[in-house]
């Protein structure tokens, strides 16, 4: 049975952790570096930064900011945001990330999935699908959910796994900061499409949120921001529930 992870969200903004609803009226989080080496002793099993204004700006990931966020601490890392080219995700992988997540440079340019998966391997390749519901399909938006692509998200997902991609990172836009629950919907629908590992985010609200994303949805990842950032969940307790339905998690062996 696949190990099923508990992943907080690293939205950064001018170098600090930010989140909002729906991509919008984003508000203060925390520290980046601080809030890695929290959740690290807090028992996440990765983690995941996204600069997420780069690529809306037009620049790439904050790198300095990166490398120290890396240094303080030793479990995975997925780095995202303005990476649009094989040097550049060298330059991400090089600084401390052991993933490099692309979204708009790779509906941009889908053959870049490929260049990186062969330069270092599927393992290294995330390809983050943002997605609202547009009339009865599923839409791939891209620059932090602001701009339409008209590519159906499901299509998408194949495409990027025959192309080399390692996982997905699946963000619902309409679930996004409402603390209504993973869309469950989309995120079946992804697991049931593709045959890599699906991340599931947007909407958390509760534990049982986490446990619907993997027994419902079959996500092997389960990611989420706001409830960790403000405190109102804690590792620990998701895993608890995670375990207690049979599903396989990484122990947490957590000071109070």
């Amino acid at each position: 049975m696949d190990v099923v992870r508990v992943i907080p969200c690293l939205d950064v903004k001018d170098s600090r952790v930010v989140k909002g609803v729906g991509f919008l009226d984003l508000k203060d989080a925390g520290d980046p570096v601080e809030l890695a080496s929290y959740y690290e002793k807090e028992g996440a099993d990765e983690l995941i930064f996204l600069d997420i204004g780069a690529s809306v700006e037009g620049r790439s990931t904050m790198v300095d900011l990166l490398r120290d966020t890396a240094s303080a601490v030793f479990i995975p890392l997925t780095v995202g945001g303005g990476v649009t080219s094989l040097d550049q995700a060298a330059v991400i992988l090089h600084s401390g990330a052991d993933k490099v997540s692309f979204n708009s440079a790779a509906v941009r340019n889908p053959k870049l999935i490929g260049e990186v998966a062969k330069t270092f391997g599927s393992q290294s390749v995330v390809v983050a699908i943002d997605v609202k519901r547009v009339g009865n399909r599923f839409e791939v938006f891209t620059h932090g959910g602001t701009q339409p692509t008209g590519v159906d998200a499901l299509s998408w997902a194949q495409e990027v796994e025959e192309r080399g991609a390692g996982e997905l990172l699946v963000t619902s836009m309409d679930r996004d900061g409402t603390k209504e629950g993973f869309d469950i919907e989309l995120v079946k629908a992804m697991t049931e499409t593709t045959s890599i590992p699906v991340i599931a985010s947007g909407g958390v609200g509760s534990i049982e949120d986490f446990v619907e994303g993997a027994l419902e949805g079959s996500a092997q990842g389960l990611l989420a921001a706001s409830v960790f950032h403000y405190g109102e969940i804690r590792i620990k307790q998701v895993k608890d529930a995670l375990f207690s339905k049979g599903l396989n998690v990484r122990p947490v062996e957590l000071c109070s």
